[in-house]
């Protein structure tokens, strides 16, 4: 795992090599991962391995990855709810348990770069849906890392199988 991308969480800024830009995290700041609980607005310290990710068609366009992704779907979602046995997975929506719809109204999920944090094994109530996604109005998120449109859509064909993204 190589980290690339820095997140300095005290000055809300990301780094990949010489390239610095302001990005956003929890709205509760920054906390240990061994802390962090589902719900607390805490963006989690550690190094989080980049995954793959999901695109927002008619939204972004298509783009040569070298990360693994693939198109968003209508009735994609993301379990939040420490009580589901897919707890911080993909899951097809309506659902009986909480979750996140990754269509949302807003552009926050036009991009969404999946992280792997607590995911191997999810440990319920440890949070969940821990993304590296675009920010709306710069506005906090719910522990999240985001950072502006034109950032992300440069930065994306940038990322490598075996990249992270650490939070300090």
């Amino acid at each position: 795992m190589t980290a690339r991308l820095i997140v300095d969480s005290a000055a809300r800024r990301l780094t990949l090599g010489d390239w610095n830009m302001p990005c956003a995290i929890g709205r509760s700041g920054a906390c240990a991962a061994d802390v962090k609980r589902e719900g607390d607005g805490c963006s989690p310290i550690g190094a989080w391995p980049v995954r793959g990710a999901l695109l927002r068609p008619g939204r972004v366009p298509p783009m040569d990855l070298a990360i693994p992704w693939r198109w968003l779907r209508a009735g994609d979602g993301w379990s939040d709810d420490p009580a589901d046995p897919a707890y911080n997975r993909p899951v097809r929506l309506p659902r009986g348990h909480s979750a996140e719809t990754l269509c949302r109204d807003d552009s926050a999920y036009d991009v969404i770069v999946v992280l792997g944090h607590n995911d191997a094994p999810p440990v319920p109530g440890m949070g969940s849906a821990i993304f590296f996604h675009l920010w709306v109005d710069a506005r906090p998120t719910e522990g999240c890392v985001a950072i502006a449109r034109d950032d992300m859509l440069a930065l994306l064909p940038m990322l490598r199988p075996g990249d992270a993204l650490t939070i300090i």
